[in-house]
């Protein structure tokens, strides 16, 4: 039998070290070729470590949340076979999984030789359980009854513990046969808060503390660099989508099988991209440290979604040379990687400008935080019918507003409305989305 020491992979793209967020073994466990050992976290990507050997494990070198070093080792395991690991070398002193020193055995003393009182005591019969004298007042800690057990107490000891709130079936009776005294209401409520209701509201105090690690961690730092660094002005505006409701519905009816089935998100895409042709100022990045904002050509939108592991910004790579449909596939692409956990690194960078959106749960307003170098987010809340006055009456229409946000350091109000409000216009006669 050898040993084999497994040391974290090059992960790829210049990536130095890597945040461990999952152990999928434990030591002791017994793992075949290809078992997945843990995941680790570059950026917002998850990789999975495979085991590239069978063997039993021995030694796990990191504990969840922390950084490893690229080549560092991670896992140790006892294998068939040499291994890779000379027989005279050793696991680094501190590990995760270390098994504690044995502990010596503590040699027992020499029994004292009897003395008389203690054969006259072994002689004596011990008091019966049933005896007062044997139980004495009993521990009130915790539920002393069984389930259904009923408590024995006199009319006057009932009214008393009804009147103060006290559920008789968790005071302990000192009494023969646990009967409960005055004493030991008494002793009850010298408890304190741990005193039990009859209504069954008891007070919590206990306290949970989560490490925050892996994605809440990048999101977390991600947020406060952006609302530290960035000053936002958020701009929220009106769009009747009724007349894009009507569009979208009679597109998806009439669809060819090889295409998508549409949703707001491509017409908001389409409608950006001819609103940032007027403005390119709006999809660009901002290097605050350098004072130099890199606008860019090519749109390249991020579309917040929300994963059971928490936000993630998948991107549509170059939004302006796609159209309605081509931007449809390619947001249900990444949004399927993301929520899968696939999504690869590129996939998750690279965005000039955000949408973020909420769905059915984005409320009437909102105010997003802008996507850290970026200067602009566009923020979609969710859609109403409401009576809007046409001048004659009030109609039903489908509205719903868009809570934007942009960097004010480099982005004017102004211009901020202007780019907005030509969005609206889009929106609001879709037709113009098609017209170059």
């Amino acid at each position: 039998m050898g040993e084999h020491i497994i040391k974290l992979p090059d992960v790829g793209e210049g990536v130095a070290e890597a945040e461990l967020v999952e152990w999928h073994v434990k030591v002791g466990d017994l793992v075949r070729e290809d078992t997945v050992l843990a995941a680790v976290m570059t950026d917002k990507a998850t990789v999975e470590i495979p085991s590239p050997v069978d063997g039993e494990i021995l030694w796990l070198g990191a504990e969840i949340g922390d950084t490893v070093a690229i080549g560092s080792p991670i896992v140790r395991l006892k294998v068939a076979g040499e291994g890779n690991v000379k027989p005279e070398s050793s696991p680094p002193a501190e590990t995760i999984n270390a098994e504690p020193p044995a502990k010596l055995a503590t040699p027992k003393p020499e029994a004292a030789p009897p003395s008389p009182k203690a054969d006259e005591a072994k002689a004596k019969p011990a008091p019966s359980p049933a005896s007062p004298k044997a139980t004495g007042r009993l521990s009130v800690s915790g539920a002393p009854r069984a389930e259904g057990e009923k408590p024995l107490a006199s009319p006057a000891i009932r009214l008393r513990a009804r009147e103060a709130g006290i559920d008789l079936r968790q005071v302990a009776g000192s009494g023969p046969a646990g009967r409960i005294s005055h004493e030991d209401i008494d002793a009850f409520l010298a408890r304190g808060p741990q005193v039990a209701k009859i209504s069954g509201l008891a007070r919590n105090d206990s306290i949970e503390d989560i490490k925050v690690i892996g994605l809440r961690r990048k999101i977390a730092e991600k947020m406060t660099i952006a609302k530290s660094r960035i000053p936002h002005i958020t701009y929220v505006e009106e769009i009747d989508v009724t007349a894009l409701e009507d569009l979208r519905a009679a597109l998806n009816k009439e669809k060819r099988a090889d295409r998508p089935k549409l949703t707001l998100l491509p017409f908001l895409m389409r409608a950006m991209v001819k609103a940032i042709a007027d403005q390119p100022n709006l999809n660009a990045l901002f290097d605050d440290e350098a004072g130099i904002i890199h606008q860019h050509g090519g749109v390249h939108i991020g579309i917040a979604a929300q994963t059971p592991s928490g936000l993630v910004v998948p991107v549509v790579k170059h939004a302006e040379a796609r159209d309605l449909w081509e931007c449809a596939a390619e947001v249900n692409r990444l949004a399927e990687a993301a929520k899968s956990g696939t999504a690869t690194r590129d996939e998750l960078s690279g965005s000039t400008i955000t949408i973020t959106s909420l769905g059915a749960m984005g409320g009437v307003a909102t105010t997003p935080v802008i996507n850290h170098p970026e200067v602009a987010i566009i923020g979609v809340n969710k859609m109403m019918v409401r009576p809007v006055w046409d001048g004659t009456q009030f109609m039903p229409r489908k509205m719903m507003n868009l809570s934007s946000s942009f960097d004010h350091r480099v982005i004017d109000g102004w211009d901020a409305a202007v780019f907005v409000q030509r969005i609206k216009t889009l929106l609001e006669t879709p037709a113009l989305i098609f017209v170059d």
